[in-house]
């Protein structure tokens, strides 16, 4: 974060530009900023490339507010939609797979660690936004911002990602660390029921409801769960020592399904970004403010998050939903249809017409 030799005269900040983020209903731009403002929208301009928030920003903004121990932290990526640019024109944008489209769009990606505390409480706590030129895949990403926020002070029960992070080097990475992790993996990675004994594609296995103790190849020991989605299966590995024996942990379906619920909360964090923070509806070109921007965008989200903590609004949603209610009851109220023949009337022509 850009710290201040003096007092700020600018005319947009971070308060001002979060409050705009959540209020905006369709286009987050600086052009429209200064319509709804009294500044001028190069006011926004120069607040996005001025500033220099980063993820530890992010983090330290938030840690006076959550438990840090005893959460579920989760990672995944999410794709920026960006379908009508100009790669060229554009920093960090690039093409990227996305779940949503089930096909390579254009955008960007950004990759978040998001913690869900023993209270409930769900905030991002470090995040990047994939930049090819630093020719990093989004598993080094991950691992070097997992180390980051442990020595930040977090201090997870449980580490999970879907089957895209579900790397060898992710797990081995995670077991040092001495936590306990659940990932999603693919039907064809290989298991053996015996320590040294013949492996199979996971899929080959009848798992029971219970859960299923066997070895992954390569790492070793893990607990398999199984769940039906789409009239498919999926597969899930979870890991976690006892600190006193060095075993692993009898882990029943009950634990598999906590973790698992609250590691689904990282699709909705995903969602609500998009809906309610306009983190894709910005119009700034060049890396320093895209990535001012999105750091607005999360801080907005973590605004939401901790208003629903105390109970000031029941979901993410409801800000902006109701945020237009009084202007909408007075416009219906007031009755304001332009002249002429008003709505209701009898329009049927006449017969000789």
């Amino acid at each position: 974060m850009r710290v201040l030799s003096k007092p700020s005269t600018a005319k947009c900040n971070l308060r001002m530009y979060i409050a705009f983020l959540l209020s905006e209903p369709k286009s987050a731009n600086c052009q429209r900023f200064s319509e709804v403002s009294e500044a001028s929208h190069d006011s926004a301009n120069r607040f996005l490339a001025r500033e220099d928030y980063n993820p530890f920003d992010l983090f330290n903004g938030v840690r006076h507010l959550i438990v840090l121990g005893g959460g579920t932290l989760s990672v995944d990526d999410s794709v920026l939609d960006k379908p009508y640019i100009t790669l060229s024109k554009w920093d960090l944008a690039g093409w990227f797979w996305s779940g949503k489209h089930k096909r390579s769009v254009k955008g960007l990606n950004l990759i978040t660690l998001y913690y869900t505390d023993p209270l409930g409480i769900q905030v991002p706590v470090n995040y990047r936004i994939y930049d090819k030129s630093e020719q990093k895949t989004k598993n080094e990403y991950f691992r070097e911002m997992l180390v980051e926020v442990l020595a930040w002070g977090l201090k997870p029960a449980w580490i999970t990602g879907d089957s895209w992070y579900s790397s060898l080097e992710n797990m081995t990475c995670i077991k040092k660390h001495a936590y306990g992790f659940m990932f999603a993996i693919e039907k064809n990675r290989l298991v053996s029921t015996l320590k040294k004994g013949e492996y199979v594609n996971i899929k080959s296995l009848d798992i029971p409801d219970e859960g299923l103790k066997v070895y992954l190849k390569g790492f070793g020991e893990v607990i398999v769960f199984r769940t039906v989605f789409k009239n498919e299966y999926r597969y899930y590995v979870m890991h976690k020592l006892n600190p006193e024996t060095g075993n692993l942990l009898a882990l029943e379906r009950s634990d598999f399904k906590r973790v698992h619920d609250a590691h689904w909360n990282i699709e909705r964090y995903h969602r609500a970004i998009k809906q309610v923070c306009n983190i894709e509806r910005f119009q700034v070109r060049t890396e320093k403010p895209i990535r001012n921007h999105i750091f607005c965008s999360l801080a907005a989200f973590t605004q939401l998050e901790f208003m629903r903590s105390e109970k000031r609004i029941n979901n993410w949603y409801e800000l902006r939903r109701n945020l237009f209610d009084d202007i909408i009851t007075v416009f219906i109220q007031e009755g304001a249809v332009a002249d002429g023949i008003p709505f209701g009337a009898d329009l049927t022509p006449p017969v000789n017409a």
